[in-house]
């Protein structure tokens, strides 16, 4: 029984053969999955998926690129969802330096007031990061951010962050890149983190793992994570898939 912690089903590529790529993931023994949403028409396909599936809970907030375009009303409105009873988390909040559309002090304020609005509601929160560990370390340490805990989705840094990470009330979420042959950190991060703090996840469409690199993602492929956790690890598939199952289940206040 697998879970996969963040998923975008809720992404136009799906259209055309949603219940075939959930069927799929059942097949390979994907029992929940979290979909993300991250600004108003994510958000709102998650909650459409969230209401139709009884094993889809939705995490809901707005992404870092698209800072500069949240308003109050925005951060009002996930203040509402947020009591939904499938709404298990806030996010996906954070950074990102790659992009250049919101200036980084409005991404920062944005950031700030999602986690402020976390530790309100008292639930988890999920962080991207994209060149940008050492503000988003501050920032979570600053806000107070270990009260409610979370995240570090798809995580790419070094072990020794990660580490600090969890230190504040963080799991440590692994997606495809820690299958690819050339991704020595996520290997690492693998090797050394407790696996009572770790979790998985596809990202999906993005970051699909091998033998499936470049192609679209979906939750099936979240056993590929598993297996490689396992190998790396040194332990069963079984024993890796039924701990980030309870720990996602644990984080998420999910009692089934």
């Amino acid at each position: 029984m697998l879970f996969d912690t963040h998923a975008h089903l809720n992404d136009t590529q799906y259209n055309e053969d949603l219940e075939e790529v959930i069927g799929r993931a059942q097949t390979e023994g994907v029992s929940q999955m979290v979909i993300v949403g991250f600004d108003r028409p994510t958000i709102e396909r998650a909650m459409e998926l969230v209401e139709r599936y009884d094993f889809m809970y939705a995490c809901v907030g707005w992404h870092p690129v698209d800072a500069i375009d949240m308003t109050d009303e925005d951060l009002s409105w996930i203040e509402e969802l947020a009591s939904h009873p499938k709404v298990v988390a806030l996010g996906e909040m954070g950074l990102d330096y790659h992009w250049d559309k919101s200036p980084k002090d409005v991404q920062k304020e944005v950031f700030r007031r999602q986690i402020r609005l976390a530790k309100k509601v008292n639930l988890p929160i999920v962080i991207h990061n994209r060149e940008a560990t050492a503000d988003i370390v501050e920032i979570l340490k600053e806000e107070g951010a270990e009260e409610v805990g979370g995240i570090m989705h798809c995580f790419s840094g070094s072990p020794e962050v990660a580490k600090e990470c969890v230190k504040m009330n963080f799991y440590i979420s692994l997606g495809g890149p820690v299958t690819f042959k050339n991704a020595k950190k996520p290997k690492e991060v693998a090797a050394e983190i407790p696996l009572d703090k770790l979790l998985i996840e596809t990202d999906c469409p993005y970051l699909a793992p091998h033998p499936y690199r470049g192609k679209r993602n979906e939750p099936g492929y979240v056993k590929l994570v598993a297996e490689q956790i396992a190998e790396i690890k040194g332990l069963t598939f079984e024993e890796v898939a039924q701990a980030t199952t309870q720990n996602a289940k644990k984080l998420f206040a999910i009692n089934c």
